[in-house]
């Protein structure tokens, strides 16, 4: 996620006006009409000057601000920028509210004809109990054995950011851990679909920074947006850091990335993209020292959980062990995922996983269109490395659409296309397809069982 520069007026100082330059004066109306030149009065008339009084500073002596008044004058251009942000972001927000609305009042018709706590839905299932968990107990000490020879679920596959900032807010307010999840992840998705108001708007049009905000409402798998996930927080970390970097804010950018590490694994697509703009600067030498500083701090959050795990655990890969033995994640390169693929379209299936096939196809298509219209760099390469990271996962097929929600970048296409239609096609176009995400996220949450 600027109102154009106001031409300065015309310098006229040196220029005689046309009344001096066809009339001069009458110089014999000048001595009697004019008052007395100030260098003609007498000296003994001026009052004396008092002894107390501080000296006058010379005319051509600058005078200098003090650190008080350069401290308010920042502030000030801070408040005012912050203001006109807002203002420019402010239709974006609202059509992201007015879709996400939809789904949620969709969620809560067919929760009560069901008989369920709509609340539940949103912060008592799968991952928002282990975020809680962690948030109110820590993380498990160690990996405790299953009956099968292998391990246990636990905690410590969840990345820390989320679970802090939530025992965070319980800390300083009444909230239970469950609410306060719930406020951090709204908050998050609207600090989401403000950068991806940014970095439409900067790439194009005001248009296409609002209707990608909308677009990124209305996924299939959009009610977890409305949920206490990580995916809200990380979502807009990610966006926020690629904002950055195509702006050129190296120190920004590198600052951010290291938080989307403490987030969640998939932060290394967002590490690679700041690593790899970050090369390309350096290699033209460009912005100076800050592109090098913004590559060594990009990965040190992701890092940093990974060496506080093997400490934790007692083995280097410890991360990688635990998805691998307790959670049965691993990296194939993609074998895992084609062959449930074969499988979902030559034999039945249940609706979730046609639904994470059909998002797998389009998220390839909209990424080779990122590719063929050459969008910068490190939009390309986040959507890239996050595809090819869901792709290849082994395991947890039905959760690849969730995955792949970050991913806001391969709706850039979509965005650019329909800022072109006419409103009323905008219009008609979003409203569709927050009905039909509606509906699923009610089939996700109340009729499948497992997380979205």
């Amino acid at each position: 996620m600027s109102a154009p520069a106001t031409a300065p007026p015309e310098d006229t100082t040196d220029a005689p006006s046309d009344a001096t330059a066809e009339a001069p004066p009458d110089k014999t109306d000048v001595t009697a009409d004019a008052p007395p030149d100030k260098t003609d009065v007498a000296a003994d008339t001026l009052p004396e000057k008092s002894t107390d009084a501080p000296p006058e500073a010379a005319p051509d002596q600058p005078v200098t601000a003090s650190a008080d008044d350069r401290d308010g004058a920042a502030r000030t251009r801070w408040r005012a920028r912050l203001r006109s942000a807002g203002r420019a972001a402010a239709p974006a927000l609202l059509a992201y509210l007015a879709v996400r609305a939809v789904g949620l009042i969709i969620l809560f018709i067919s929760a009560r004809r069901t008989g369920t706590d709509l609340s539940w839905l949103l912060t008592g299932r799968f991952d928002a109990n282990w975020y809680q968990q962690i948030a109110d107990r820590g993380y498990d000490p160690a990996l405790q054995p299953a009956p099968d020879g292998g391990f246990r679920p636990t905690n410590l596959a969840f990345f820390p950011l989320y679970p802090a900032l939530i025992a965070a807010l319980t800390a300083i307010s009444p909230l239970s851990s469950a609410v306060a999840g719930l406020l951090v992840s709204w908050l998050s998705a609207l600090a989401a679909a403000a950068a991806m108001y940014a970095i439409g708007a900067h790439l194009r049009s005001r248009a296409t920074g609002v209707l990608l905000a909308a677009l990124w409402g209305v996924v299939p798998h959009a009610v977890v947006q409305s949920m206490a996930y990580s995916e809200q927080l990380f979502t807009a970390l990610a966006a926020w850091t690629l904002y950055a970097v195509l702006r050129r804010q190296w120190l920004p950018a590198g600052a951010l990335c290291l938080l989307t590490g403490l987030a969640r694994p998939t932060a290394n697509a967002v590490i690679a993209a700041v690593g790899l703009a970050a090369l390309v600067a350096i290699v033209r030498r460009r912005d100076g020292w800050r592109p090098w500083v913004a590559a060594a701090l990009a990965p040190l959050g992701y890092l940093g959980y990974l060496a506080w795990l093997a400490q934790h655990l007692g083995r280097p890969d410890a991360y990688f062990h635990l998805q691998r033995e307790a959670w049965h994640i691993t990296f194939d390169g993609g074998a895992d995922t084609l062959r449930v693929m074969g499988e979902v379209l030559t034999g039945d299936s249940p609706l979730s996983f046609y639904m994470v096939t059909l998002v797998i196809v389009v998220a390839i298509a909209l990424m080779l269109l990122l590719v063929l219209h050459r969008y910068p760099l490190p939009l390309v390469a986040y959507s890239l490395a996050s595809v090819v990271f869901v792709f290849g996962a082994a395991g947890s097929y039905y959760g690849k659409g969730r995955y792949l929600m970050p991913v806001f970048t391969l709706l850039l296409p979509a965005a650019v296309g329909l800022a072109g239609a006419r409103r009323r096609t905008q219009v008609v176009v979003l409203i569709l397809l927050a009905l039909v995400s509606g509906w699923y996220g009610a089939y996700l949450t109340l009729v499948w069982h497992r997380s979205p």
